[in-house]
């Protein structure tokens, strides 16, 4: 991957655009570290910047893995096994458990998407009977209040 690939030139992105949210960085630097411990701006700025070239690292390798296989679409084995080759394998395992956790939700999310496919109501008919669901909790709750 040359340089300007990396920086994004080719694709005109910016460097905001190829980095990570800074206050969500801040946030996971305050959760991490002691509270009488301040870290600099610049080295957050440091850590961010390491982060992306790691992302990059990754990345690359990931996408060669993936050309190998003749595959277009670079998936999770092929993240773990660019972990392995580039000698990262202290994360493997997490990333492992991690991905296989992902897959599980993943599967649990369709399931769900397809049992209210399989009900055989219209989404308008179902959008009725939610309404009429959310006027007599309304009633309830008033009724309540009174």
């Amino acid at each position: 991957m040359s340089d300007n690939e990396r920086s994004g030139a080719s694709s005109g992105l910016t460097d905001d655009e190829l980095s990570l949210p800074k206050a969500t960085v801040q946030k996971l630097i305050n959760e991490m570290m002691p509270d009488d411990v301040m870290c600099a701006r610049d080295t957050r700025d440091l850590l961010i910047d390491s982060c992306v070239e790691f992302i990059h690292l990754i990345a690359s390798e990931a996408n060669e893995i993936c050309e190998k296989e003749t595959k277009k679409t670079i998936a999770g084995e092929h993240v773990v096994a660019a972990l392995q080759t580039l000698g990262f394998e202290e994360y493997v395992e997490e990333v492992d458990e991690v991905f296989k956790e992902h897959k599980k939700q993943q599967k649990e999310r369709d399931r769900k998407s397809t049992r209210l496919e399989n009900t055989g109501i219209a989404e308008e008919e179902l959008l009725r009977q939610q309404e009429m669901l959310f006027a007599q909790s309304r009633l309830k709750f008033e009724a309540q209040q009174q």
